[in-house]
């Protein structure tokens, strides 16, 4: 009876360890959050300098790779100051009431080892939709201090007025002042958890 009670418990044990993929954290130093969007005739580059991330990957494991996101609104930078102090009004974002953009997957298609289709929920402005990442894998290996890194991009394009995000201005030659196709790029380098 010992000895069954030892074998459930180094099942429990070992399903459990195997059931999710290595934990890696978010390397702020060397990661990105940005977007780009149309102005007038030209485009706009910002990007969130607030967000932190739990990335469970393993390679040759798909099933085993998780991401959830969360980025502080209030954090978006275009380098304009008052068109961000804008941005972070109840015209667009309302910061002060929406604080955060979050993102959770909920599945990997078409895996391989560069990559696949990272599908998950984008929350922005209290608006939940689906999404699918092109997601590309750049490896994962110890760099020169023994911590081991992976590197992942991932790149979607959503239409901002799916979230609620409808402020605009119409232009007297036509159209409008901002386009409704938000690019989002994400440049993540991970750093496993001890």
């Amino acid at each position: 009876m010992k000895k069954l009670v030892f074998i459930l418990m180094l099942g429990i044990l070992f399903s459990n360890s195997f059931a999710y993929g290595a934990a890696y954290t978010v390397d702020k130093d060397h990661s990105s959050v940005g977007f780009k969007i149309r102005h007038l005739f030209s485009y706009v580059r910002g990007n969130f300098g607030e967000f932190e991330a739990a990335i469970e990957y393993e390679p040759g494991k798909p099933e085993r790779w998780k991401v959830t996101a969360t980025v502080q609104t209030a954090s978006i930078n275009t380098n304009a100051k008052e068109r961000d102090k804008h941005l972070r009004s109840a015209d667009f974002f309302d910061a002060e009431k929406f604080s955060t953009l979050t993102f959770k997957s909920t599945k990997i298609e078409n895996p391989t080892e560069e990559g696949g289709k990272l599908h998950g929920l984008l929350s922005i402005h209290g608006v939940e939709k689906p999404v699918v990442f092109d997601l590309q894998i750049h490896g994962a290996g110890k760099d020169p201090w023994g911590n081991v890194q992976a590197g992942f991009s991932a790149a979607t394009k959503i239409n901002r007025k799916d979230f609620g995000l409808t402020w605009n201005q119409a232009l007297e030659t036509g159209g409008a002042l901002v386009g409704d196709e938000v690019e989002i790029n994400l440049e993540i380098e991970g750093m496993l958890k001890e």
